[in-house]
């Protein structure tokens, strides 16, 4: 290749690499843009607006939809509450039931041993039954009075106690008048016999105390 065509190839390579870059040439500046007219502006902002005024409609109605599943899940949480209260009272109501009912047993344990002690103490050995007959007996309403004590002990412990009734004026809310007797020189309304113990569970009623009432003649 010659001089002259080096020097034209080498003149339209430096044309070409001085010339602007047509990506670059067609790129809009927004700067070089021209702004906007009133009606144009005017109607992007009621786009806008409207578009706000959309969702807060949208955000209104996902604030009362949560208000009311809020609403919904206080009131579950009540009634769970109310419910679980409720179940513990019951629970309660059939445990001091099922206490009251066994104390009741017990009671009536201890009155038969009451009565067999006191039929071992009445008990007088005749000539034909001899010293052993005697001996027998009384160690028998020894261990009998020993059973008592550990009885009336169990049920102390668990707040069951005897009522005080006897030589006590009559209480009809805490005694029951089985008989009735008439002693001149003790006053009226004097309990002076006491057929069946009363006792208490917890400072509560548990069991009436059956007794005999003094009573005057007139009365």
């Amino acid at each position: 290749m010659d001089a002259a065509a080096k020097d034209q190839l080498t003149a339209r390579f430096r044309a070409y690499l001085d010339a602007p870059d047509p990506a670059s040439a067609t790129a809009a500046d927004p700067a070089d843009e021209p702004p906007p007219d009133l009606f144009t502006l005017l109607a992007e902002v009621a786009a806008l607006k409207n578009e706000v005024k959309l969702e807060s409609r949208h955000l209104k109605s996902a604030l009362d939809e949560f208000r009311g599943l809020y609403a919904t899940l206080r009131e579950a949480n009540t009634r769970l509450a109310d419910e679980q209260a409720r179940g513990r009272e019951q629970e309660q109501r059939l445990e001091q039931q099922a206490q009251k009912e066994l104390f009741l047993e017990l009671l009536e344990l201890r009155d038969r041993l009451q009565a067999g002690h006191d039929q071992a103490r009445r008990f007088r050995a005749g000539r034909l039954a001899g010293r052993t007959a005697g001996r027998f007996i009384t160690s028998m309403a020894e261990g009998i009075a020993m059973n008592l004590r550990r009885l009336d002990e169990t049920l102390a412990r668990r707040d069951v106690r005897p009522l005080a009734a006897l030589e006590q004026t009559f209480n009809p809310h805490t005694m029951h008048a089985t008989e009735v007797a008439h002693d001149p020189d003790r006053d009226p309304g004097l309990v002076v016999g006491e057929l069946r113990r009363g006792f208490t569970y917890r400072d509560k009623l548990l069991r009436s105390a059956e007794v005999v009432v003094n009573r005057s003649a007139e009365e």
